[in-house]
């Protein structure tokens, strides 16, 4: 869906139409193949659980909007929604928010999710980095977690900063350096003696840690053309029910991948192993964790 004027009026499957074009020439891609498959599928059957579990990073990006003041936000790799909603909520009944995705799975969810909630947002299916934005269209440009999957950064960056009006802001989260998130790696660290074929993590990669190095960060930014670039760090702490912990890990990152393809007492001794290697996060019924992230900003002005 095209995020102003009439294009408002058009249809999601509409959009999808448009977007799948990008899809089919991306059949092999393996971000595509991965968000359409397995991975989207396990982000919308858990989808309360995270939402649940990252809800203090999505406040962080929800207080950026003024509150009532209407105007049009665009969500890029929204996932299910969650935080697509809130912004649109935020808004208040004069403003909208689009939320942007490559998995299809993802999508259906957040266009379920919006219309239970009765959100002014919209969702199209499509790749941000190559997608054909309407120009100058949006107050600001939001993600959580969305950003780090880009193939090229700053060809992503330039299409985004296309996409906002001159002033508007930028804010996304992602992850810090992957050894201060522990968390965050602890599954495949306790499963590697089982699993030999886990994948190496590269952060010059597309991927969780793709955008952990903050003067890399800056340097995408700028050369994209966005300007008055803030970088802090958030630490944030982040609660999971105990209960959710194995379903948690069997489901996401490179052991949840490859247990889908083991065999069964195999996953039982990856499943037990891993879960005692969690017990330094476990404090009774709940499971924390520190999230260390990057909060960034960034204006459009100057082009």
């Amino acid at each position: 869906m095209e995020p102003t004027g009439a294009a408002d009026h058009r249809t999601d499957r509409e959009a999808d139409g448009e977007a799948n074009g990008e899809a089919r020439g991306k059949a092999g891609d393996e971000q595509a193949a991965r968000w359409n498959g397995p991975a989207g599928n396990a982000w919308v059957e858990a989808q309360d659980v995270v939402d649940a579990l990252f809800a203090p990073l999505e406040e962080l990006l929800v207080e950026a909007v003024p509150a009532g003041h209407g105007g049009r936000v665009l969500d890029v790799g929204c996932g299910t929604g969650g935080t697509t909603v809130a912004l649109a909520r935020r808004l208040g009944a004069e403003g909208r928010c689009v939320g942007v995705d490559i998995s299809g799975p993802m999508v259906e969810a957040a266009r379920a999710r919006a219309a239970r909630e009765g959100a002014g947002a919209s969702f199209v299916r499509a790749d941000a980095q190559d997608h054909v934005f309407e120009p100058a269209a949006f107050d600001a440009v939001v993600s959580r977690f969305g950003v780090m999957f880009f193939e090229d950064p700053v060809r992503a960056f330039t299409n985004l900063r296309r996409a906002a009006k001159e002033g508007a802001r930028l804010r996304f989260i992602v992850w810090r350096d992957i050894a201060e998130n522990p968390f965050m790696t602890t599954a495949e660290r306790a499963a590697a003696p089982l699993l030999p074929d886990l994948p190496e993590r590269r952060p010059d990669t597309p991927g969780q840690f793709a955008l952990s190095d903050a003067d890399r960060v800056r340097r995408l930014l700028e050369e994209s053309g966005w300007a008055g670039i803030d970088i802090r760090p958030v630490d944030p702490t982040c609660v999971l029910p105990e209960a959710e912990l194995v379903p948690y890990f069997s489901r996401f990152g490179p052991v949840g991948i490859a247990l889908r393809e083991t065999d069964e007492p195999t996953r039982a001794r990856v499943v037990d192993t891993v879960r005692a290697a969690f017990d330094p996060f476990v404090h009774g019924t709940e499971v924390r964790f520190t999230a260390a992230c990057w909060q960034i900003g960034a204006s459009a002005s100057g082009g």
